[in-house]
């Protein structure tokens, strides 16, 4: 193997964060939304009860619907009695759209029900509009969720009422934020409503729960939730200056605290943080030497740009060597995969991109394969005769 090492100098340098983070949270995650760097974790594989966070996944379900055909957003569902009194009617509830049984409302309205008002009825009535029943709405999320590798959630309602079975972790909560974002952005703006009054019921019910909306963070979104088993928490979304991150939070106190944890560890990652582009798509970044080729070497670059996430903070210290198999024997085509870039980030890990030609380098003609094999042997007659 041959490492090329002279361009490393040019790389920022960069150390792991060494952050004593703590928080009062039974369960948390930060995470970079572009790279996926898990920034801070605590108990974040641990299955617990999720609330209304778990409403996420409803949502999911119904956003795959609309994606597919199979409902529209103009589409009317019937309030069914069930709905409204599965948990001994709207007094007891919890968050509600204030829905009964001579209802239609639209998917969108069910949708906004759920996002802004947390809405317990609204939720059922998709899950039985889609699937006839909540029991078979919950066998499909659980049958879903394995699919989309969120391995620590189970579901037993569209709501997450409380109930042993209905658990998630911080990772799952995460991962299903970052798949809301990425594939529904046509539905995700709903989440940055901070309004939705229904049919002019209960005005006093119309604002969303989720209190990072309006503190001029940058927050746009996702779900609050709370029960006495669950504690308050938070699954929140913001961005800055083209850079997102999702923060997760749960087992919270109260509202107030979850509001300033949540509020704390989105400034935190932002100020911490920043991402810097290391090396540019498609530049030449090193040469690589070709045997018996019309060109004595051949440029090798990334495919796209190389950005990775930095602490402001540290003292830079990252390794970058180009690794190959060399010299290339030509012809070689440009685009080719002839090598990597392996990044070193102390504490981090190893990170490898794949290196391409820069140009197509022919085959050398016979004269000049003859060439090289007479200096080849020349070499090895020397080298004997040196002995």
């Amino acid at each position: 193997m041959k490492i090329l090492s002279a361009f490393v100098a040019t790389v920022m340098a960069f150390a792991s964060p060494a952050f004593a983070l703590e928080t009062a949270a039974r369960a948390a995650m930060v995470v970079d939304y572009d790279t996926g760097t898990v920034l801070f974790a605590k108990n974040e594989d641990e299955a617990l009860p999720p609330a209304s966070m778990s409403k996420l996944m409803t949502l999911n379900m119904v956003f795959e619907a609309l994606e597919s055909g199979r409902i529209l957003l103009t589409d009317k569902f019937v309030v069914s009695d069930y709905a409204v009194n599965f948990c001994g009617g709207p007094a007891n509830c919890g968050s509600s759209m204030f829905l009964d049984t001579r209802d239609r409302v639209t998917v969108e309205d069910l949708i906004k029900g759920v996002i802004v008002l947390s809405g317990n009825d609204a939720s059922v009535v998709l899950a039985e509009g889609l699937a006839g029943s909540e029991a078979e709405f919950a066998l499909r999320m659980n049958e879903r969720a394995r699919e989309l590798g969120m391995l620590n959630s189970t579901f037993t309602n569209a709501t997450g009422w409380p109930d042993p079975e209905h658990r998630m972790s911080a990772r799952d909560l995460v991962l299903l934020s970052r798949r809301l974002i990425k594939q529904f952005p046509q539905y995700y703006e709903y989440f940055a409503m901070t309004e939705f009054e229904f049919d002019n019921r209960v005005p006093s019910n119309r604002f969303n729960r989720n209190p990072l909306l309006g503190l001029g963070i940058g927050a746009d979104g996702l779900k609050t939730g709370h029960t006495n088993e669950a504690g308050f928490g938070i699954v929140a979304s913001a961005v800055r200056n083209d850079r997102r991150v999702i923060i997760m939070i749960t087992g919270m106190e109260s509202a107030a605290a979850r509001e300033a944890e949540a509020e704390r560890l989105v400034t935190w990652a932002f100020r911490e943080f920043t991402v810097a582009t290391l090396f540019t798509g498609n530049t030449e970044i090193a040469t690589a030497d070709v045997w018996l080729g019309k060109a004595a070497n051949v440029g090798l670059a990334p495919l796209e740009d190389i950005s990775m996430l930095m602490p402001y903070r540290t003292i830079p210290d990252v390794t970058a060597n180009v690794v190959f198999d060399g010299p290339i024997a030509a012809p070689i085509t440009a685009g080719e995969m002839l090598g990597e870039l392996v990044v070193e980030i102390p504490d981090m890990g190893t990170f490898r991109f794949p290196l391409a030609a820069t140009d197509d380098v022919a085959a050398a003609g016979f004269t000049d394969r003859f060439k090289a094999a007479f200096f080849i042997l020349k070499d090895r007659i020397l080298s004997k005769e040196a002995l």
